[in-house]
């Protein structure tokens, strides 16, 4: 999996072409997830009320699309398995194996890569360790059980070795407990839950 996403270059052009394309990505979301991408776009819009200063993380960051809402005051880090704009502060990264100390950022952003890891759980666990106790962490990812539709999608993904094997929602509830996350809104769009969780003091 983290050969396939680092090798296909092209897909991931694909992805980052339409997921950058709001007007594009809203149809194409309805479409294959049956998700209101709205609430992904919206969450990104929340980034610019964080204070001056904020530390922010955003794995696997692909061309940097939570940029959209970030103000230049904060700090912003971009890991991705295969970083792609080298005009973004971007690092080379494993989201299993992140080259960051603990306590290090204050916000992380998890968008459209969970369903794309081998390990949903052990990268949720890294995330809580980069975040400080009392960070907050914001995301996204494709499920499975959201329709039969849907899963035949996953599978086809998963085929191809685009998608790993992911989980359900009721998964990722327990693997942000299990990480050390409290679940603020788990909020569900067809296919997508779109979540924000604080790590634990």
């Amino acid at each position: 999996m983290r050969a396939t996403w680092a090798e296909r270059s092209f897909s991931a052009a694909v992805y980052d072409f339409g997921v950058e394309r709001e007007w594009l990505a809203r149809p194409a979301g309805r479409l294959l997830w049956g998700t209101d991408v709205g609430l992904l776009y919206s969450s990104i819009r929340s980034l610019g009320t964080l204070p001056s200063g904020t530390s922010v993380l955003d794995v696997p960051c692909g061309g940097g699309l939570a940029l959209r809402g970030l103000p230049p005051s904060l700090r912003y880090v971009g890991a991705d398995i295969a970083p792609r704009a080298a005009t973004l502060s971007q690092v080379a990264a494993d989201i299993e194996r992140l080259p960051f100390a603990d306590n290090e950022f204050d916000v992380c952003v998890t968008f459209n890569g969970l369903h794309c890891v081998p390990d949903p759980a052990a990268a949720l666990r890294e995330l809580a360790r980069c975040l400080k106790p009392g960070g907050k962490l914001l995301g996204d990812t494709i499920v499975r059980g959201a329709g039969r539709r849907y899963d035949l999608t996953i599978g086809a993904f998963q085929r191809v070795g685009l998608f790993g094997p992911g989980g359900t929602a009721e998964d990722l509830a327990r693997w942000l407990a299990d990480a050390g996350f409290r679940a603020d809104t788990l909020t569900h769009s067809g296919a997508v839950v779109h979540f924000a969780a604080t790590r634990a003091s």
